[in-house]
């Protein structure tokens, strides 16, 4: 008998969602434009609150783009980034002709260390190379410190672009992630806690942000009756389809953090005990939205050996991200490391953690990884 395969992070689509994409279609609203793109981006804003305003675009790293785009960032700049981190967090400021200046995490909650984040901007003013941004991640949904980032951004007087692709649905001192830094950006791909599809946002409480993002992701047209065009555009703008799918989605987010959060509650119960298995625990003033469940062992041999079992069990899992200094293309980057993220990557490991798994999925992941630890 062949078993069922449990994704690590699958979509988790209701029946709201239809109602709301069955309009466009009936309504002919199928351009990127139109009312599911409104409300879409008035129900972020209102769950975000503190009069943020978003514009809904094509995907995370979209808005990453953008997002550097209006703080300015262009060719010959540095940005500085959480080195560990997916790739979508970098890319976008090679796009740019800039140079990404990675940072090493710290292990409390696994993000951008404010030490080496300090010490990186030190080193590039006496090079004369000023950072133009930090970018900072809250990985895994958990928030970095934020407060401490932004004393450090605002002594040396440097934007944060907050990536918050991972995070909606997490606080920090009960402020909702993605309403933090100068501009903020979350995503919505198939994979994350909730989904349009493929898709993403950008957040900024100054509302010239929002109209340049939406100006620029739509081919940067200005006002003509005919086409014309005085900037550089893109084809970032998030179609009324896909919208649709975001606001059925919105409606039912706190059940799906609900539900991400009670398995990490679940395997912790069941794993905590075995001394080979660690588990990231909130610090006091931090919410996670437990995007992803994550261990960490001992060892690589020990982690793969995990990972190889529940494979072989159609069980689908994940290393923790391979930090941007390892990668290939980034290679010969400048970076500013104490060895924390790729520790983590050589031991940590992403379990199956979808708000649509089942009691006996959970069970059947815990079952493998009692019984491999215990070979």
């Amino acid at each position: 008998m062949t078993k069922t395969k449990i994704w690590l992070s699958s979509p988790h689509i209701g029946l709201g969602e239809r109602g709301y994409v069955q309009h466009a279609f009936d309504t002919n609203w199928i351009a990127p434009l139109g009312p599911n793109v409104d409300f879409f981006e008035e129900s972020i804003e209102n769950y975000l609150g503190d009069g943020v305003h978003v514009a809904a675009l094509s995907s995370g790293t979209a808005a990453i783009h953008l997002g550097l785009k209006l703080l300015g960032v262009g060719a010959g700049d540095e940005v500085i980034c959480q080195s560990f981190t997916f790739s979508a967090s970098a890319n976008p400021i090679v796009y740019l002709g800039a140079t990404p200046i990675f940072v090493d995490s710290e292990e409390t909650t696994w993000n951008i260390s404010p030490e080496l984040l300090e010490e990186a901007i030190i080193d590039r003013m006496e090079k004369g190379k000023k950072p133009k941004a930090i970018i900072a991640v809250h990985l895994y949904g958990m928030p970095y410190q934020v407060n401490t980032v932004e004393e450090i951004a605002s002594k040396y007087d440097i934007p944060v672009l907050e990536d918050s692709a991972e995070a909606l649905g997490s606080e920090y001192k009960n402020n909702k992630c993605g309403s933090f830094g100068d501009l903020a950006i979350l995503s919505f791909n198939g994979n994350k806690i909730i989904t349009t599809s493929g898709g993403g946002a950008l957040v900024s409480r100054n509302v010239n942000h929002k109209n340049k993002a939406v100006y620029l992701s739509t081919q940067a047209r200005d006002e003509a009756p005919h086409y014309l065009h005085s900037s550089i555009g893109y084809n970032y703008r998030m179609s009324n389809v896909l919208a649709g799918i975001g606001r059925g989605q919105m409606e039912v987010l706190s059940d799906r953090v609900d539900a991400r959060r009670a398995n990490f509650t679940y395997y912790k119960r069941a794993l905590s005990q075995l001394p080979e298995i660690e588990f990231l625990d909130e610090p006091t003033g931090f919410f996670s939205n437990r995007w992803l469940t994550c261990i960490l062992t001992p060892s690589f041999e020990i982690r793969e050996k995990i990972r190889l079992a529940l494979l072989a069990d159609e069980v689908e899992s994940r290393p923790l991200w391979k930090p941007m200094h390892e990668q290939p293309v980034f290679k010969d980057t400048p970076s500013f490391l104490d060895g924390t993220s790729s520790s983590l990557f050589e031991r940590g490991l992403c379990l199956p953690s979808g708000s649509n798994l089942e009691i006996e999925d959970l069970d059947r992941v815990i079952s493998i990884i009692l019984t491999t630890i215990s070979k």
